[in-house]
């Protein structure tokens, strides 16, 4: 008798605290949001020459229109605001994003938290393609470099698909292990690019450790169809995602169609991946780093994860690009140091703090 008393004031009680949790997440994603659009702002303003925010604001201001603001600053400042800062700011935004939350796809695929987004073959592909970019003329670097890259990732993680394929389905061991073995021989092969390229291997590096010095308009015009296509389309599956972290067995017996859930997740994920570095270089960290933190601190529920991870991505790579091009001015980090730097202690400090399973 004692016992079902306890069970009946049980189960009200957690009814009572899931609009509690529900609340407590959507403040933090409006939270975030609200914390991207400082960051943004306050790394607009800070660089090698700083901008008053009162400048900043009333050049922002100027824009709109019917807004008659008269120009005080310098025109070299618009131009520092809106064609140097602002699109590289937006684009490590992105690029961030996208990371994120392929990490988050990957990881919660492959239901392991060592997951990242270049586990089979899209850091080696991008990488492989590049370099060949840079080993054509100087007058195709600029096109061929970003589109090899991308065509490079695309083309690792479709040939690591189907070698993995086994009939109707896709066993996740196999698709891991064709991913390292794919990886490896497309790393050999850079190598030796890389060791024959002779003077262009400076250019080579810098483009490996990752770097948003030369971000434009264009390039963010480019990036953001693919990555707001296949955020969204992973935001949609949060749901598949959830029921997946089961046995696939018992996902299916749920009404998960799996094999179709895992070819549209691989797809997606490789997409903003690619998208993501095809620009930028090979970034680490972001896409293991975010996804973890997110889960340690708000749970593992992909509904909330997601969106999450995408807005605590965007900042972390505004601030990370902010340190790379601030701390050794004029001399830049490259950003995957940067990343590595910082996300590796918070990372630590997490695990720490929380203590607790990760899934």
């Amino acid at each position: 008798m004692a016992l079902e008393l306890l069970k009946s004031a049980a189960i009200p009680q957690a009814v009572r605290g899931y609009p509690s949790l529900l609340r407590s997440r959507l403040y933090a994603i409006v939270g975030l949001a609200l914390l991207l659009i400082v960051v943004i702002i306050l790394t607009t303003a800070v660089g090698s020459t700083d901008i008053p925010l009162a400048t900043l604001r009333d050049a922002f201001l100027s824009k709109i229109p019917f807004l008659n603001i008269q120009q005080a600053w310098a025109n070299s400042v618009e131009t520092i605001i809106f064609q140097i800062r602002l699109p590289r700011l937006i684009l490590a935004g992105l690029v961030g994003a996208a990371l994120a939350v392929a990490g988050t796809a990957y990881q919660g695929l492959f239901r392991n938290p060592l997951a990242d987004p270049y586990l089979i073959g899209v850091a080696q592909g991008a990488a492989l393609g590049a370099v060949i970019g840079f080993l054509l003329p100087a007058t195709w670097q600029t096109a061929s470099i970003p589109l090899l890259a991308f065509l490079g990732a695309v083309l690792a993680v479709a040939f690591v698909y189907f070698i993995a394929r086994v009939g109707k389905t896709l066993p996740m061991t196999t698709l891991i292990l064709a991913g390292v073995a794919l990886g490896a021989f497309l790393s050999a092969i850079s190598y030796y690019l890389m060791i024959a390229s002779a003077d262009k291997l400076h250019g080579i590096i810098s483009w490996l450790l990752g770097t948003f010095s030369m971000a434009s308009w264009w390039q963010v015009a480019m990036v953001t169809p693919y990555i707001f296509i296949g955020i969204a389309i992973i935001w949609l599956h949060a749901r598949a995602l959830n029921v997946m972290q089961l046995d696939e067995d018992q996902a299916q017996q749920l009404g998960i169609n799996v094999e179709q859930v895992k070819l549209i997740l691989l797809a997606a994920a490789t997409l903003i991946t690619a998208a993501a570095v095809c620009f930028c270089g090979i970034i680490g960290f972001v896409g293991i780093i975010i996804p973890h933190a997110v889960r340690l601190v708000w749970g593992p529920d992909h509904r909330f994860l997601l969106p999450l991870a995408t807005l605590s991505g965007a900042t972390f790579l505004i601030l990370a690009d902010a340190a790379a091009r601030t701390l050794l001015a004029p001399t830049e980090i490259p950003i995957g140091i940067i990343t590595a730097f910082l996300g590796a202690p918070f990372f630590l400090y997490l695990l720490r703090q929380k203590k607790r399973a990760i899934f």
